[in-house]
């Protein structure tokens, strides 16, 4: 244990709103589930309508890795993809388990590991004593072994409403040092060689049955020798409370609402990305992408996940910063669970 609190209180309730320093334990068990018409719901109702996913990107100007462990608890899905910019050289690997078997998230945020295996291919995320290791062995050969120091940078934690019944808490952060090998078409990547920077998403709870969100992330070194992380989104948290910041080196900046405004039926025309507090005022260009649907029974998912570069500017009360070709993403995503 860390001493970091619960998200479930006594009375069955989550606390709402920003954690300074994260929870230890998304306890969602202990959460008072009802129905629309306050019908008490039992165990299976809340193990099978809780979700939870976790996200990770390597970013540098030679290399952008994405990994993703997804448990929807009907289905669970991991992904990998890897996007070398200067030969635009992508590939991507996707794996699907029913009744997500072989998957495990643990709901420790700061100190627990998710797991996804199928057949020969196995992927992990562990986060302890401030690191999170990413580890990814595939039959195609590819492995990753990368080890993200977390332990300077605060990280944005929030828990917000999602609809009538229910709540996310999500926990994110960007910007941070990360080091390791990725051993991909015959080449070893040193991490720390190419001076890539990661960022780590862990979002759980029970999520509205239909919902979307748009998204912006970027991790990139300043001119200066600073680090600069973004985390943007809008349309799945922002119910009191949003999920959008800036980390300059280890400093959190809180930002307000933010609008995307892109074509969706364009892939390769600009976003543009603006705060309502005018700190942001940025336009990211896709230079490729990785897109999914699935539309089963009971659940359907429109994804597209763009990789790119940001332009534009960061408004500070003291300063102006210029970004200028800075590699990010951008993402749409319809789901229904």
């Amino acid at each position: 244990m860390n001493g970091k609190p619960a998200l479930i209180g006594k009375n069955g309730q989550p606390t709402f709103g920003l954690f300074e320093t994260g929870v230890n334990e998304v306890n969602f068990q202990d959460y008072d589930l009802r129905s629309a018409m306050d019908r008490k719901l039992g165990g299976l109702a809340k193990h099978f309508k809780f979700n939870q996913f976790q996200f990770v990107a390597l970013v540098s100007p030679q290399l952008i890795v994405g990994v993703a462990i997804v448990d929807l608890k009907l289905v669970s899905n991991a992904f990998v993809y890897l996007y070398e910019p200067q030969t635009q050289v992508f590939e991507e690997f996707s794996f699907t388990q029913p009744l997500a078997r072989q998957t495990k998230i643990e709901t420790r945020p700061e100190d627990g590991a998710a797991s996804f295996r199928c057949g020969k291919n196995q992927l992990s995320i562990k986060a302890q004593a401030g690191r999170r290791e990413v580890s990814v062995s595939l039959k195609s050969g590819l492995e990753i072994s990368a080890s993200i120091d977390e332990s300077n940078t605060p990280p944005l934690a929030l828990c917000s409403r999602a609809g009538y019944q229910g709540w996310v808490y999500t926990r994110k952060n960007a910007a941070m040092p990360c080091e390791g090998h990725i051993v991909w078409g015959g080449k070893d990547i040193n991490l720390a060689e190419i001076k890539a920077l990661a960022s780590v998403d862990w979002t759980a709870g029970y999520m509205r049955g239909e919902t979307f969100w748009n998204w912006g992330s970027l991790s990139a070194s300043l001119a200066d020798g600073r680090r600069l992380g973004m985390n943007l989104a809008a349309g799945v948290n922002e119910t009191g409370f949003t999920e959008n910041a800036l980390w300059l080196d280890d400093r959190l900046i809180k930002v307000d609402m933010v609008n995307f405004e892109f074509d969706r039926y364009q892939a390769s025309s600009p976003w543009r990305m603006r705060s309502a507090d005018g700190i942001v005022n940025i336009v990211f260009t896709p230079k490729g992408q990785r897109k999914e649907k699935i539309n089963a029974l009971f659940i359907a998912s429109n994804f597209t996940q763009h990789f790119g570069v940001f332009n534009g500017e960061i408004r500070l009360a003291d300063e102006v910063i210029n970004i200028n070709n800075c590699w990010g993403f951008a993402e749409d995503h319809f789901a229904r669970w």
